[in-house]
């Protein structure tokens, strides 16, 4: 079985909008369950597919506990925006293809999205807060946009030209 390995930014792959899977089937699952076990292992709260560059519009939430009460994992195939709330919210957002860095985006307070569910059964969901945000995130990577893209020029400037100057440490090509 290939490790699977999240991306981070500059790669390109990043930047790739992810195409709708079919259906939801043994293969699909199994990328689900591999996504979950990254995101697991990175502490993160979301993964999508994208960051570990396979371009299937396929994404995993998990925000853990939440005031007492646990959250059941949210998997999703082709996770659509079908409405908006013209409410925002400020959150400090974070992504493990961007590690490091921390910011604050402003994106709607709440949602309704449609998506398949792991048993290949069509779903919708109203979301407020956190998950809504978490959300949003990942369906961004599915469309091929990193969370700095919310930012303001300078501020996702600065990010990058830190980002790059790492990839090139790393590599060895200072």
């Amino acid at each position: 079985m290939k490790i699977l390995e999240i991306l981070t930014a500059p790669d390109p792959r990043l930047l790739q909008k992810a195409l709708p899977v079919e259906k939801v089937d043994n293969s699909v699952r199994k990328l689900m369950d591999q996504l979950l076990e990254i995101m697991y292992f990175k502490r993160g709260l979301g993964l999508a597919s994208v960051q570990v560059g396979i371009h299937k519009r396929v994404a995993v939430i998990d925000l853990g506990e939440r005031e007492g009460v646990p959250f059941k994992p949210l998997l999703m195939a082709n996770p659509e925006l079908l409405w908006v709330s013209p409410m925002t919210q400020r959150t400090e957002e974070g992504c493990l293809s961007v590690p490091g860095y921390y910011a604050e985006v402003v994106r709607p307070l709440e949602i309704r999205v449609s998506y398949l569910d792991e048993n290949n059964k069509k779903q919708e969901l109203e979301a407020r807060g956190l998950l809504a945000d978490c959300i949003q995130h990942e369906i961004d990577h599915l469309n091929g946009i990193l969370f700095i893209e919310h930012l303001s020029f300078l501020k996702r400037k600065i990010i990058s030209n830190k980002l790059i100057k790492e990839k090139k440490y790393t590599k060895g090509d200072l």
